[in-house]
């Protein structure tokens, strides 16, 4: 493994100077003001960043990508044998007879539809809320902000603390201090991915408000000013202005936030655990049947290439049916 990811680093690096060269001898060629040493020191700079990336992101991205069609296993990663769409099929027939993938895209479709709108529709509100002066904003934008610099591991265990399904968790003793019965929130089907969509669109939130924030600071003020002259209230300002002007950032936090919801695995994994059917998603289920029994690294991914290509495709559709149109 070890010599092959070297010799693909060779050759990448071999075409990284190839690159380099041509670009040296075109300038040349084309009479063009060029600093040799300048451009040469450019390139050595990019190359740190090239080398990481590489070896942290390409070289794992093409590792599974060969995993996928041999049945190699954790503890044998060079003993695997080629066996074609064999990992594909047996994914397939998984979900066909409502396996425990079948379970995981359920769940991980249900996760999607409920916290894309909510975080966004959130971040929204909040960079709104912010974006009027007032004594005391930055201190709300530093709260707002607070839960996306804790990790998800520390945010997890908060929620696990404050939804204690006892009578010493927060959340129940607010509840019977009301007279209201006691819930256990995270071990009832009907309400665990619920509260983990509430969990993961309150940690998230705070990121895409300060993006929002930042695009409001950029719509012009006298296009509001001519709404209000043309009679326009509020509510009208915001459907004329204001959205039209978010719509660039608006697609690229629809296509950030999609991507990252169909990657949850941290909030189930620690808030439920266990591999429990009612929060396991697909990102959860991949990681199980990798590192836990039965350590299928090629079935794993399999289904990784599978999610990849669905969320690249539905990133493509959003990309052309929201984008905005060339002329």
């Amino acid at each position: 493994m070890f010599q092959i990811a070297i010799i693909i680093f060779a050759v990448l690096l071999f075409i990284f100077g190839v690159v380099v060269f041509v670009d040296v001898l075109l300038a040349k060629k084309n009479n063009t003001k060029y600093h040799t040493k300048q451009v040469i020191t450019a390139f050595l700079f990019i190359l740190p960043a090239a080398i990481f990336a590489f070896f942290f992101i390409a070289l794992p991205i093409l590792y599974s990508l060969g995993y996928a069609f041999t049945d190699t296993g954790l503890f044998e990663p060079d003993g695997g044998k080629f066996i074609g769409f064999e990992n594909f099929k047996a994914a397939f027939e998984e979900i066909k007879n409502g396996g425990t993938l079948a379970i995981a895209i359920k769940n991980t479709a249900i996760f999607v539809v409920l916290v894309v709108p909510l975080q966004i529709t959130v971040a929204l509100l909040l960079a709104l809320f912010c974006n009027v002066k007032y004594k005391g904003r930055t201190i709300f934008k530093v709260c707002f902000f607070a839960p996306v610099v804790i990790s998800l591991a520390v945010t997890s265990y908060l929620w696990l603390i404050l939804l204690d399904p006892s009578s010493d968790g927060l959340m129940n003793t607010i509840l019977m201090s009301f007279g209201l019965p006691q819930q256990e929130f995270l071990r009832n089907p009907d309400t665990t991915m619920i509260w983990i969509v509430i969990v993961s669109a309150w940690q998230g939130a705070g990121y895409q408000m300060l993006i929002f924030s930042s695009a409001l600071s950029g719509i012009r003020k006298d296009l509001y000013e001519a709404a209000r002259m043309d009679g326009c209230n509020a509510w009208k300002r915001f459907w004329k202005v204001t959205l039209p002007g978010l719509k660039p950032t608006l697609l690229y936090i629809l296509i950030t936030v999609f991507i990252g919801a169909c990657r949850i695995m941290v909030q189930p994994m620690l808030m439920v655990g266990s591999y429990d059917p009612k929060a396991i998603t697909i990102s959860y289920f991949m990681y199980g049947q990798a590192y836990d029994f039965p350590y299928l690294v090629g079935y794993s991914s399999a289904i990784a290439l599978l999610m990849t290509i669905f969320t690249g495709t539905i990133t493509f559709l959003q990309r052309k049916l929201l984008g905005e149109k060339r002329k």
